[in-house]
C-alpha cells in the first residue's frame, strides 16, 4: 500500500476544543445552536441526590430495554441517558445478517473497482495512518415512539479519513458510486432465486469524499467490539445508522447506482409528496437524518420539574429547541453547549410552574434554514416505518 504524505491533519478533538473556545467568547452557535456558557450542562442532566424520575403515563409499567445478546436488537431506555457519550455496551444494536468474528491479524480491507490503485489494507496499516476523531450520534432509520426512540446512541469515533483513502486510490473518470460491503452475509430470496448477499450500502462519490466521513476502529477510546462492527466500520456523520456499515471489508467504486437489498428494496421510504405541483408516490433510500427532537424524561426536585430530551439531524446548524406544555406557548429549552455538529444535542427545560394532574408535553427543533420539526399531521402520507421524525408528544402525571 502506498503511504500518505506527512502533512499534519487537524484532529476532530482540536476542532472541538476550538468550538469550546468560541463558547467562551460570548454568543455561541452549537452545530449552529444559539446558547450561552453557564452552569455545566451535565450537572443538570445527571440525577442529583434529591432528584427523582417522574414516570411517563404513555410508557407501559413493565417497559424495560432488552439486554445485549448475540443476534438480538438492543435499544436504550432513553429515560436514563445521563452522559454525553453512550457507553459502548448500551449503544443501540441492529444487524441484518450474522455477526462475523474477524481476527485482527486476518483483517483485510479491499478498495477496488474504478480506481487506478486498487489496494488491500491490513488493520495495522490503517492504524498507522493519521488518526481522526469525531463525535457522532445517530439513530436507526426505524427508530420510533413505540421504542421510546431508544434505537439511538452518541459516541466518539476514532479512525482514518475515507477521503484520504479514496484520493490515494485515485478514482477513475466515470466513477460515481461508492459501495461499502460488510463481512456479514445472508441468503435472500430474489424472485424465487436464493442468492447469498453481504450487507451493502452505497453513496454518491461526492458524499463519500466529505472530509468527516471515516473508517472507525475505535469507539469511545476503545477498539470496536463485535456488536459494533469490529474491527472496522464506516461512520457517515449526519446519516441514519444503516449507512454506517459494520464489519467493513470492501469498498468498490463503480459508474452506476448500487441496487442491493438495503438500498433498493429495504430501508426505502415510501411517501406521498407534492412534486412540481403533482401529487406522487416517491421512494427514497434512507440516507440523511431528518430534523428531529424528542423528550426522553421528566424529573422532580425541591425546585420543581425538569424536562430533558435530544435532537438529531444531518448536521445543519440549529436555531432553537422548544418545549410546549399542553396547549400553552412554545418555551425555549437550554441545549448542551458541549454539543458538536454531528453529535446528538441534549436539552433541558426547567418546568417550574407545573401543576398537579396529567399533562401532555412535546418538543420541536428549528434549524438555521427555518425548517421546523413537523407534526405528524404535517408530514406527507408515509406507509413505511422509516424516518420517524415527527413531533412526539409524551404524557406525564404530576402529583
Amino acid at each position: 500500500m502506498r503511504s500518505f504524505g506527512e502533512t499534519r491533519q487537524i484532529t476532530m478533538s482540536e476542532r472541538r476544543a476550538q468550538q469550546r473556545r468560541n463558547v467562551l467568547k460570548g454568543g455561541l452557535v452549537i452545530g449552529g445552536v444559539a446558547a450561552t456558557a453557564s452552569m455545566p450542562f451535565w450537572s443538570k442532566l445527571a440525577l442529583a441526590q434529591n432528584e427523582e424520575l417522574v414516570l411517563f403515563t404513555d410508557v407501559p409499567e413493565n417497559f424495560t430495554a432488552p439486554p445485549v445478546i448475540p443476534g438480538a436488537v438492543h435499544f436504550l431506555d432513553t429515560r436514563y441517558i445521563d452522559s454525553f457519550y453512550t457507553p459502548n455496551d448500551d449503544f443501540y444494536i441492529v444487524q441484518h445478517y450474522n455477526q462475523p468474528v474477524i481476527p485482527e491479524n486476518e483483517y483485510r480491507l479491499r478498495i477496488n473497482g474504478m480506481v487506478d490503485n486498487a489496494v488491500e489494507i491490513t488493520l495495522a496499516e490503517l492504524r498507522s495512518l493519521p488518526k481522526v476523531e469525531i463525535d457522532v450520534g445517530f439513530e436507526c432509520g426505524g427508530n420510533r415512539a413505540a421504542l421510546f426512540h431508544g434505537l439511538i446512541g452518541n459516541a466518539r469515533w476514532g479512525g482514518v479519513s475515507l477521503r484520504e483513502l479514496l484520493l490515494e486510490a485515485r478514482i477513475q473518470s466515470g466513477g460515481a458510486e461508492v459501495v461499502f460491503y460488510g463481512a456479514d452475509k445472508g441468503t435472500e430470496d430474489i424472485r424465487d432465486v436464493d442468492a447469498e448477499q453481504n450487507f451493502g450500502r452505497s453513496m454518491h462519490l461526492s458524499d463519500a469524499l466529505r472530509s468527516e466521513v471515516m473508517l472507525a476502529y475505535e469507539m469511545n477510546g476503545e477498539p470496536l467490539n463485535l456488536y459494533h462492527g469490529a474491527p472496522v466500520r464506516l461512520i457517515v456523520p449526519g446519516w441514519y445508522g444503516v449507512a454506517n456499515v459494520k464489519w467493513l471489508d470492501q469498498i468498490h467504486v463503480q459508474d452506476r447506482r448500487f441496487m442491493g437489498r438495503f438500498m433498493a428494496r429495504d430501508y426505502v421510504t415510501l411517501s406521498r409528496r407534492d412534486i412540481g405541483g403533482v401529487e406522487r408516490w416517491e421512494e427514497r433510500s434512507v440516507t440523511k437524518m431528518q430534523l428531529k427532537s424528542s423528550i426522553i424524561r421528566v424529573t422532580r426536585n425541591d425546585d420543581g420539574h425538569k424536562i430533558t430530551g435530544f435532537v438529531l439531524n444531518d448536521g445543519t446548524p440549529l436555531r432553537s429547541v422548544e418545549v410546549k406544555i399542553n396547549d400553552g406557548p412554545w418555551r425555549a429549552a437550554e441545549i448542551d453547549s458541549e454539543s458538536t455538529q454531528y453529535s446528538w444535542k441534549l436539552f433541558n427545560y426547567s418546568w417550574n410552574d407545573s401543576t398537579r394532574g396529567e399533562h401532555t408535553i412535546v418538543s420541536r427543533v428549528t434549524d438555521v434554514t427555518g425548517q421546523v420539526q413537523a407534526t405528524a399531521d404535517q408530514i406527507p402520507e408515509k406507509p413505511t416505518r422509516w424516518e420517524n421524525h415527527a413531533q412526539s408528544p409524551r404524557s406525564v402525571m404530576i402529583s
